[in-house]
């Protein structure tokens, strides 16, 4: 058996109209200390989201969940967050917010590859 190691992850939610509380899952937060590995992955359902609120910025939610990924990767995109670890990363995208984009509680693992159980959970969970 290959070597497994702790991972953290969270999903994104969505969250059209925040004084309702009503979500979706639109993605996933992936981090692993031993890989120095943080990404996520999004899939925004936009009749879901038409569902909850037929009036929502369908190109703004893209826009939040792009941001996402983009802080994940560390480059251009990612502001001042381009410099951090992956680990600081993580803990920036998982701090609670008020927005139509939201992280839901962390949760842990074990993987042999940090990659496959992100793309695992997105289809799990969010797909």
């Amino acid at each position: 058996m290959s070597k497994r190691d702790v991972f953290e992850y969270a999903l994104l939610r969505v969250v059209p109209r925040v004084e309702r509380g009503e979500c979706f899952n639109a993605g996933v937060l992936v981090y692993c200390r031993a890989h120095s590995y943080v990404a996520a992955r999004t899939h925004l359902d936009e009749a879901k989201l038409r569902a909850l609120d037929p009036g929502a910025d369908v190109l703004g939610v893209r826009a939040a969940l792009r941001a996402v990924e983009g802080v994940c990767g560390g480059g251009e995109g990612a502001g001042q967050a381009a410099g951090d670890d992956a680990g600081r990363r993580f803990r920036w995208l998982i701090a609670p917010r008020s927005t139509v984009v939201q992280p839901g509680p962390v949760h842990t693992g074990l993987t042999a590859d940090p990659e496959a159980e992100t793309e695992r959970l997105l289809d799990l969970l969010v797909r």
